[in-house]
């Protein structure tokens, strides 16, 4: 079983796009989050124990859960999907977009 995080600043958006898109797919389990001080739901290190297959929307993102959560991340792979803060949530073109990058990780 794949259990596959999703994270970007706010969990409005993207994450939660990820999240659904790809929680119907066979043997992947989803959940999601936000690095932001105000995001719908803030990143805990029991979700990064939880995932083995961590996706970030942007280098940033990578940047910040490398400086807040080094100790929880235990060698995880963490992927950056260059994904800009420019879709609406569930956005056809964002979908498209996941399923593209993400997609080929998580078969």
């Amino acid at each position: 079983m794949k259990r596959a995080l999703f994270i970007c600043t706010q969990n409005r958006l993207r994450s939660p796009t990820a999240e659904d898109v790809f929680a119907s797919w066979p043997g992947v389990e989803t959940d999601s989050a936000g690095l932001g001080n105000d995001a719908s739901v803030p990143l805990s290190p029991e979700q990064l124990e939880w995932a083995n297959i961590i996706f970030v929307m942007e280098k940033a993102h990578r940047n910040k859960l490398s400086a807040k959560f080094k100790a929880h991340l235990n060698g995880k792979r963490v992927i950056c999907l260059d994904i800009p803060d420019d879709y609406e949530y569930m956005q056809p073109e964002l979908v498209k977009l996941l399923q593209a990058k993400a997609g080929r990780f998580l078969m």
